[in-house]
């Protein structure tokens, strides 16, 4: 065992790892931050995404040990200060861009990677971008209405589906 400290959400976090713990296990076994989803285990569909440092990483391939010293950010820290759904979670509420919600983690935490580099992505770089994550349940074009809503660009003309 070894001992991991981070930033978590702007919190220091300390904890005892095995060296193969893995982020995701860490945060939602040690930290009990829940919203990191674990879908596959295999870095294919992108409900466990975090930022490490800044950068979008899918926290079930990456290990605890690593992040030591790191600042991490999760779901659970996107909120705003008040509580309010920050931009990007009130976009996929109002634009239905969720439905059973277990990817919406990773889909929020991506979505803020993509915006934080790519402020007004079209819809064909948002479709590439999230490539990387898997919605079995929205057939993503409201999560794609839902991105390009929250990056302050008309939605108007996408149509239903």
């Amino acid at each position: 065992m070894s001992q991991v400290t981070m930033t978590v959400n702007g919190k220091t976090a300390s904890g005892d790892v095995e060296g193969r713990t893995l982020l995701s296990q860490f945060l939602r076994e040690n930290l009990k931050l829940t919203g990191t989803h674990v879908g596959c285990d295999t870095s294919q569909c992108g409900a466990c995404v975090v930022h490490v440092d800044g950068k979008a990483v899918k926290s079930c391939t990456m290990l605890a040990a690593e992040a030591d010293g790191a600042t991490v950010d999760t779901i659970e820290g996107q909120a705003e200060a008040d509580g309010s759904l920050n931009t990007i979670q009130q976009a996929f509420q109002d634009h239905h861009g969720l439905q059973c919600g277990f990817c919406t983690p990773g889909m929020v935490m991506s979505t803020a990677a993509l915006l934080k580099d790519n402020p007004k992505p079209t819809e064909a770089e948002i479709r590439d971008y999230l490539e990387g994550n898997i919605c079995r349940c929205t057939g993503y074009h409201n999560i794609v209405k839902s991105i390009l809503a929250a990056s302050g660009q008309d939605v108007g003309s996408i149509a239903a589906e």
